[in-house]
């Protein structure tokens, strides 16, 4: 039995459609991770699958359950770490977390080793109020509430958003270690680098899959020539505009400090590229080959949806797109 299988679910908030109809399937101990950037329809499709939202259309199960018709058996089985913190601030840590241990029938103590790695960390905090807690903080004490219950399916939306990168490797380390108990994860994120942490990605966009595959798969299906092109010193605006105005271009986006340039035809040569540049003014720029990554995958999925009447997507957030 899969962990979560979802058939063409939809859902629209008055003429906004959030979820344009949906299919997949998450099996049994894995990580699946559902990436794209802010208003793709993540967080409308985690409160669906936790029984917060109804479906327009379509059906979903989770660990056997029917998303709607069971949603109070649903509920027990299931943990849910929203994406905007929701614990009680004026309780302290060690308040909260015994408050969700008794919501569901259970001690601090009686799942205490499958928490210990992130509470350890809050330990000497335990008295303090959780609304004074660090941004990282309050994650980790999100999290050992989603867990204390163990779960059978944990759903974690954008859990590494605002948070330290010593914060979000600490907890993708043990979202690692939580295959091993049994438990199902699925989590959202706009960041692309995360997905190469899941076991198999959905790429969603304007309400709808471009992609679910494994991120070894996404990146190999890229089957375009793929540049990396900068110039030292140089604003990048010149330098973007002039490659998408090359005759055989098919993409050009910012990604970090260089642009990653895509063309039409089955092959380039960098030296073609190098040369056009110069003569429109932007001599010595650096041109080479690069293998694509998800993000690459991502903006041409989203750009051909674009062409086909789909609405154009942002990219999603990057520790290298930015610029």
């Amino acid at each position: 039995m899969a962990a979560v299988e979802v058939e063409d679910l939809a859902k629209a908030y008055d003429d906004v459609q959030a979820l344009a109809g949906v299919s997949f399937e998450v099996e049994e101990g894995t990580i699946f991770g559902v990436i794209g950037p802010d208003g793709a329809g993540k967080t409308t499709l985690f409160r669906l699958l936790v029984s917060l939202l109804t479906p327009d259309r379509g059906r979903a199960r989770v660990d056997g359950l029917d998303v709607v018709r069971d949603f109070r058996e649903l509920r027990r089985r299931v943990g849910y770490m929203p994406g905007r913190f929701s614990l009680y601030s004026d309780l302290s840590v060690a308040e909260n977390l015994n408050f969700f241990a008794t919501i569901f029938g259970t001690t601090v103590s009686a799942n205490r080793e499958l928490i210990d790695d992130l509470y350890r960390h809050l330990e000497p905090f335990a008295d303090r109020r959780a609304g004074a807690l660090s941004g990282g903080m309050k994650q980790k004490l999100a999290l050992c509430c989603a867990l204390i219950h163990r779960p059978r399916v944990l759903f974690l939306d954008e859990p590494t958003t605002g948070v330290d990168a010593v914060s979000r490797r600490e907890l993708w380390e043990m979202l690692g270690r939580l295959r091993h108990t049994g438990i199902s994860v699925v989590v959202s994120t706009p960041y692309m680098d995360e997905a190469e942490r899941c076991d198999r990605v959905a790429l969603i966009t304007g309400g709808a899959f471009l992609a679910v595959a494994t991120p070894v798969q996404l990146a190999k299906s890229y089957d375009r020539p793929l540049l990396a092109v900068s110039l030292p010193d140089a604003p990048r605006l010149p330098l973007l505009r002039a490659l998408r105005s090359f005759p055989e271009a098919r993409s050009a986006y910012v990604f970090g400090d260089t642009i990653h340039y895509t063309d039409r035809r089955d092959s380039v040569d960098p030296g073609e590229v190098s040369k056009y540049l110069a003569g429109e003014g932007l001599e010595g720029a650096r041109v080479e080959p690069i293998e694509a990554d998800i993000e690459d995958v991502f903006m041409a999925l989203a750009t051909e949806r674009a062409s086909d009447g789909g609405a154009e997507a942002a990219p999603p957030r990057s520790e290298v797109v930015h610029g």
